[in-house]
């Protein structure tokens, strides 16, 4: 039943609909209106009656099974069609017709079609590409559309430009795209013979000269492998001649040009002066009875002579080469490890190559065995030279340099570990200890002694420490030297040995110029110098005495949780230093007192006693003012001057510089004393510094004589050294039994 023709009863067409421009149709060209618009459609893009608009774009422009544009995908996809046309030639005598072969390529992207003809030499015809890329009609009546893909398939006729073409082949690519569209491809076809390219091959075919010209192409060869040598180890046995022995040869094998190079590795004293064993040329495998004279080896024969008075002499090559001399050379292939090679009749045995050598047969071969052949007797050892005993005139090493040669020389010292440790800024790198003269003499036990050990050559100096009504007069007790250790015999072959740095330590006796030295404490420097260096200085490596500790058997620890217990009742932590000193001496796991000092300083903060910086200034212009030093201005012009950036403040280390420059008379230790008590993030403010020593424009008062015998040792060991007054232990049990490291009751950790 039909619905009445009603409104809300129909279907209204307009429904969802957004579009609702017009086509134009008309254009104005010079004021004149013209119709352009047939193949346009009507409003909102609908067709008008009775209109087909015929597609513009290709058939798989749109990307099937892809929102991607076609040329997108379709980028860089072409296909290849053989093909040839077939064109009259009407005013040549030779031919009449002409078979031009060409490519037909076609780009899926647009339907874009390229013919491109190759060019053949000396053809006369302009060739190239016939049609260039584009769009290409078909012929009429379908003049208003275009070729597309399903119009290409072998073995057809198609119609460019009103030019046929037959294809007859395509690339793989091609015959699998047009296969999986569903084309059904025909077979191949044959191209027809040209006539005229026939009779061009013949003439050319007869052209060809009796005796061409050959060229030998080396250059790739040179290009690739120049200055490339392979060389090999060999050696030729003429022991069976008179005065025979084992040559030693070195074969240079050149991959420029194949040639071969043998060398002779001429012992000293054996009366050979020639070391060329062969020169550079190509080596035959089989040498002939008798070389050959100068011509005699060629690459062709000469056939039918003629020799007549009235027309000369007349040669004819033979051009297929059946009388030619081949010679076979050795190339890289026959030259390995362990194999003959026949050098003009004598037989050298290749026993070993260079690491070159490995790698080119390695990588082209893939030869990995390059065990070498023994062919010499181990060397005979060398006598060992005996050195005659020191004979007490100067130094062992003296009197060994005189033993070397006929011109002694003076003994070569280490000047990389001079340069490596020495003076550097305000790191001395010299070890200062505190010492006390062993010995049951009442006078002599009271003397304190300073030992300075310089790592930049191993010397060692003393320097007595002077007191007041003792008796004995201070200064330098020892010059600076190197000391031989006691106990060795003095005329002996070996060099002597010497103090070294790890030698001193806390709690160590040294026996200098026959007095025994008990060395009791050192300064921070040196402290801070053996604990940054555990590698060199054993005794300062927590690590190893950590280890001894450890190897407390079980009984030892639970009297250390008692002991703990009772020092330190109200579970603080902490235990004073002469308690903790008491405890590990007592376990007899062989400590010394540096380790013990060592491992107190890890586990507490050791605190430096300070100097006040006023005594300091005061006890630096009482040196410079005894010194007469008045070169402040000058030293000013220098800090200025190498203040590039005007800041009023200079480096450390520049600062000590320009100090050591001017020579200024402070000893070393409160010179770097007043400098770190002025630095401030490595740099110093010099213009405080100066006026600081200035002792003519700011005069500091007196001083008293303590107070500059105090700066004018080295060190000051005033104090004892750097102190510990408190040492943490639950965190150093932890470490060592794995107690927990809490202020718990140490006795309660040790029983569980």
């Amino acid at each position: 039943m039909a619905l009445p023709f009603l409104p809300g009863y129909c279907p209204n067409k307009q429904l969802g609909k957004e579009r609702f421009h017009k086509s134009q149709h008309f254009n104005d060209s010079h004021g004149i209106p013209m119709f352009v618009g047939s193949a346009k459609s009507g409003i909102g893009g609908e067709l008008l009656v009775g209109q087909e608009i015929k597609p513009t774009h290709s058939v798989n422009s749109k990307g099937q099974g892809s929102d991607l544009p076609s040329w997108v995908i379709f980028d860089k996809q072409v296909l290849y069609f053989e093909a040839y046309f077939q064109e009259a030639v009407p005013d040549a005598r030779d031919e009449t017709y002409r078979i031009r072969r060409c490519k037909i390529y076609f780009y899926l992207e647009d339907d874009t079609i390229q013919v491109v003809e190759p060019e053949y030499k000396n053809s006369g015809i302009p060739q190239g590409t016939l049609i260039r890329r584009q769009r290409v009609p078909l012929p009429p009546p379908d003049g208003d559309q275009f070729y597309n893909i399903f119009h290409f398939n072998i073995n057809q006729q198609m119609v460019l430009y009103s030019r046929s073409f037959t294809l007859t082949n395509c690339d793989s690519f091609t015959r699998n795209f047009l296969t999986k569209l569903g084309v059904r491809l025909n077979g191949c076809a044959t191209v027809p013979d040209d006539p005229y390219s026939n009779l061009r091959e013949q003439i050319e075919k007869n052209m060809r000269p009796l005796r061409p010209y050959e060229r030998c192409d080396t250059l790739k060869q040179y290009l690739e492998h120049d200055r490339k040598v392979l060389r090999f180890n060999c050696f030729w046995d003429d022991t069976e001649s008179v005065f025979g022995d084992v040559r030693e040869l070195i074969l240079h094998y050149f991959l420029a040009d194949d040639t071969i190079e043998i060398c002779e590795v001429i012992p000293p004293n054996s009366g050979r002066d020639v070391s060329k064993f062969l020169r550079r040329s190509k080596l035959p495998k089989c040498a002939p009875a008798q070389l050959k004279q100068p011509g005699e080896i060629t690459d062709r024969t000469v056939l039918n002579v003629f020799a007549s008075s009235t027309q000369g002499k007349r040669y004819i090559l033979d051009s297929l080469k059946t009388g030619a001399v081949q010679e076979d050379f050795y190339k890289d292939c026959d030259l390995t490890v362990g194999r003959e090679v026949n050098v003009w009749g004598r037989k050298v045995i290749i026993a070993d190559c260079d690491d070159f050598t490995k790698d080119y047969y390695r990588t082209k071969y893939g030869i990995e065995d390059f065990s070498p052949v023994q062919y010499k007797a181990p060397p005979v050892p060398k006598p060992s030279r005996t050195v005659p005993p020191y004979n007490g005139f100067g130094s062992e090493e003296d009197s060994l340099s005189s033993c070397q040669g006929l011109l002694p020389k003076p003994p070569q010292k280490d000047l990389r570990k001079f340069m490596e440790k020495d003076r550097c800024g305000l790191n001395s790198n010299v070890l200062n200890f505190h010492a006390k003269m062993v010995t049951n003499d009442p006078v002599d036990s009271k003397r304190a002694f300073i030992i300075s050990f310089y790592l930049c050559d191993d010397s060692i100096s003393v320097f007595e420490r002077p007191q007041r009504n003792s008796g004995v007069l201070g200064g330098k007790f020892l010059a600076r030297g190197r000391v031989k250790k006691p106990g060795q015999e003095l005329f002996k072959r070996e060099l002597p040995e010497y103090f070294a740095a790890q030698d001193l330590y806390i709690g160590a006796t040294l026996c200098l110029n026959n007095k025994n030295f008990q060395l009791l404490d050192a300064d921070e420097y040196t402290f801070n110098y053996m604990e940054q260096h555990p590698e060199e200085f054993p005794k300062a490596n927590v690590g190893n005495i950590l280890s001894k500790l450890r190897s407390i058997p079980e009984e030892k620890q639970r009297e250390i949780g008692k002991f703990l217990a009772l020092i330190d009742p109200s579970n603080t932590g902490f235990i004073p230093y002469e308690s903790f000193r008491g405890l590990l001496m007592g376990l007899e796991c062989g400590l010394t007192e540096h380790e013990v000092l060592v491992l107190s300083r890890s586990c507490s903060e050791h605190e430096q006693p300070g100097v006040d910086v006023g005594l300091m200034l005061a006890v630096a212009q009482d040196f410079l003012k005894k010194n007469v030093f008045e070169e402040f201005p000058d030293m000013a012009r220098a800090f200025t001057y190498h203040d590039r950036h005007k800041t009023g403040r200079l480096s450390t280390n520049e600062t000590w510089t320009i100090c050591k420059a001017f020579r200024l008379p402070l000893p070393e230790n409160l010179l770097g004393g007043l400098l770190s008590k002025f630095a401030d993030r490595d740099t110093i403010d010099y213009h405080t510094l100066l006026a600081g020593i200035n002792w003519m424009e700011h005069p500091a008062p007196p001083v008293m004589p303590d107070d500059i015998l105090k700066f004018a040792v080295k060190v000051r060991f005033d104090a004892g050294g750097p102190t510990v007054n408190n040492v943490k232990y639950p965190s150093l049990l932890g470490d060592l039994f794995s107690f927990p490291s809490n202020n718990g009751d140490p006795s309660t950790a040790m029983s569980t």
